[in-house]
């Protein structure tokens, strides 16, 4: 008999929290200081009260440190993680810490002056972040916090070739266990969190998927991304800067992700969701598909984000008849389809 290779992550289902993924030095904080405000106790507790056990940290370097300084990192900030890491003990949720901006390297601009993948001394000052991190935690167990490198690294390019991302993949990951040897270790998949990486299977360390296909439902009319010239959104039929997407196509693409249980990869979608832009109703009807589809392969998720645009709490839509919840909009639909699945 052939049994199907499962998972080895659990099922983890959850929320990115922002409170430091850009660095915000204009605003000031309850002490009157300039800086990113803490993590809130509230969202921990309600994500645990509403039955979901995982959240992710996207952060940026500059919240603590910064490309002039890269090798010093702020104590008074690092203890706000701190606290973010007990507060998931504290309510029995899963912490994941992420890179959002590393030295070197983000998604997002503005693009960092060196380069991670082909400056020696940005994979030098990434490497101390990580071993950092990896220090000062290395007495929680990864049940409980759990370290997902890189957000979304690029297509191979000029800019990223394949081998050079790898180089820097296991360079990060020889860092943490030089202080960690058992931390679970997470990479974000190619092509910005949507190719499997199969050349990192003997490295002992999961990786990490998106939800974000089609982009033309995702990101219907998201600046950042030209999404003013997709067409109205709908769903099946999503379009995906010319193609069209459908449930089978869905199926197709996560797949490729499962195949990497084979090996002993574990998956996690670490992001996925929609902007607020994309009526209400094509929204719910994609990500109920792509909800069942990870679940499914028994893969885990975590909306982008708890409270904004693409949220639980917040997201500003149009077209949803929100009910209050101590003084945020919460979107009881959506709450309702993440709780089924």
């Amino acid at each position: 008999m052939t049994t199907t290779p499962k998972n080895v992550l659990p099922r983890w289902r959850g929320f990115n929290l922002l409170e430091k993924f850009s660095a915000d030095t204009s605003a000031k904080n309850a002490a009157g200081k300039r800086g990113n405000p803490p993590f809130r106790e509230t969202d921990f507790q309600w994500i645990a009260d509403w039955g979901f056990d995982f959240v992710r940290l996207p952060m940026s370097y500059h919240c603590w440190s910064g490309p002039e300084r890269w090798l010093e990192m702020d104590e008074p900030v690092l203890a706000q993680v701190d606290a973010a890491v007990e507060l998931g003990r504290r309510h029995g949720i899963h912490v994941c810490l992420n890179l959002h901006r590393a030295p070197g390297y983000c998604v997002n601009p503005p693009p960092e002056p060196r380069s991670l993948w082909q400056d020696a001394d940005a994979l030098a000052a990434c490497c101390h972040h990580w071993r950092t991190f990896a220090q000062r935690y290395r007495a929680i167990p990864s049940t409980r916090l759990s370290f997902d490198l890189l957000n979304e690294p690029l297509a191979p390019c000029e800019a990223m070739t394949r081998v050079q991302h790898e180089r820097v993949i296991r360079a990060l990951t020889g860092a943490i266990r030089e202080a960690d040897p058992t931390r679970l270790i997470i990479a974000d998949g190619l092509s910005w969190g949507n190719d499997p990486i199969p050349e990192l299977a003997d490295l002992g360390i999961a990786q990490s998927c998106r939800a974000y296909l089609p982009m033309g439902i995702s990101h219907y009319k998201a600046p950042w991304v030209g999404g003013e010239r997709f067409p109205t959104p709908q769903w099946p039929g999503g379009d995906h800067f010319g193609q069209v997407w459908d449930r089978a196509r869905l199926e197709a693409h996560y797949a490729a992700w499962a195949q990497l249980f084979a090996q002993g990869i574990g998956v996690h979608c670490g992001e996925g969701g929609c902007y607020s832009e994309t009526p209400h109703t094509v929204f719910l009807a994609w990500f109920r598909d792509v909800l069942e589809i990870l679940g499914g392969h028994g893969i885990g998720f975590a909306l982008w984000n708890f409270r904004g645009t693409f949220g639980l709490l917040d997201s500003g839509r149009k077209d949803v008849a929100y009910q209050d919840w101590h003084g945020h909009a919460l979107d009881q639909r959506l709450l309702a389809l993440l709780q089924a699945h």
